[in-house]
């Protein structure tokens, strides 16, 4: 996260979901000593319509398959590929929050 605040600017909000590790104390306390640089906004419990990251999720297991791969390994380099491209195709990412249920992360 210092990396992310860094290189973001002024102040970076961060919408996530509950994991508990979103949620643990050393996450916690670093957000206290850094509220001037980043902001958390959890999400309502179980409500993956309104993650972002769920497009994403849903953008690799429809151009990442499994079945066209011999091991995990090969998985794991296909989908790092995949994100490697997605990281080019700004234009692409940016559509992911134009979805009905995730614009409110652009208004």
């Amino acid at each position: 996260m210092d990396w992310l605040t860094r290189q973001a600017g002024p102040k970076v909000h961060v919408i996530a979901d509950r994991h508990p590790v979103h949620r643990s104390k050393a996450v916690r306390a670093w957000l206290e000593e850094n509220t001037e640089r980043i902001e958390l906004h959890l999400l309502p419990g179980y409500s993956p319509e309104l993650n972002p990251d769920e497009l994403l999720n849903a953008d690799i297991k429809r151009h990442v398959h499994a079945a066209r791969t011999r091991s995990a390994g090969d998985l794991a380099h296909e989908t790092r590929r995949f994100l490697h491209r997605r990281q080019h195709q700004p234009h692409t990412v940016r559509g992911y929050f134009h979805g009905r249920h995730v614009r409110y992360t652009i208004e």
